[in-house]
């Protein structure tokens, strides 16, 4: 009875699969991309799903992916904000690998204009708005707010917000994806690093500021 339903599993499994060769298999590498004013544009974390299985892949932050597929099957790619698109995998190819860059185009929704104002008609807040008498106070406050260093520092102290997090978490994930199995890039020897670094000690960048 075991050798029966032995049996009986590698027939199904013969059936199933045996019709795949290495022949059929292609590798398929590419970027996934959008058109931005003529020029293509890399969308990152794209999702990368062979129709009616449960294979797929995501591209890294600069929507490159690699994933084996066999002849026929369909690619379906998708983002978030852009339309799915599908591509079928042909049997015209003569090698085992393919690479090439797959377009998405954005899917927006576009709704009616609504503009709200705080006053009857635009000739009133004309009126209003000339009529404004601005404080010497309110002024100092507003360009004190606007001072370069005190942004800077208001920068540095601020706390990432949800979006910022996340995309700098996975471009971290996607440079040491990246760089797995070797050794990553030193600026030692990088003539660019070397010149800004001389241009700034001769600038004086690197001198403490008196206090004001």
């Amino acid at each position: 009875m075991k050798n029966f339903v032995l049996l009986f599993f590698l027939l199904v499994f013969h059936c199933t699969y045996g019709q795949v060769s290495d022949k059929n298999i292609i590798q398929i590498t590419g970027t996934v991309v959008t058109e931005e004013d003529g020029n293509p544009v890399p969308v990152p974390y794209a999702n990368i799903q062979v129709k009616g299985t449960d294979r797929g892949v995501g591209a890294d932050f600069y929507g490159y992916f690699s994933l084996p597929v066999i002849v026929g099957e369909t690619l379906v790619f998708s983002a978030i904000g852009y339309k799915s698109h599908s591509w079928i995998v042909p049997d015209s190819f003569e090698v085992n690998r393919y690479t090439s860059f797959f377009i998405l185009t954005k899917d927006s929704l576009s709704l009616p204009q609504a503009v709200i104002y705080p006053w009857p008609s635009k000739e009133h807040f004309k009126l209003e708005f000339l009529e404004i008498e601005i404080d010497d106070e309110l002024l100092d406050n507003a360009m004190e707010n606007l001072d370069r260093e005190k942004l800077v520092k208001l920068r540095e102290k601020t706390i990432r917000d949800g979006r910022e997090t996340s995309n700098f978490y996975f471009k971290q994930q996607a440079q040491e994806y990246y760089y797995m199995g070797q050794l990553r890039p030193q600026n030692l020897f990088n003539v660019v690093s070397w010149k800004k670094f001389f241009d700034a000690w001769k600038n004086g960048d690197f001198k403490k500021k008196k206090k004001t």
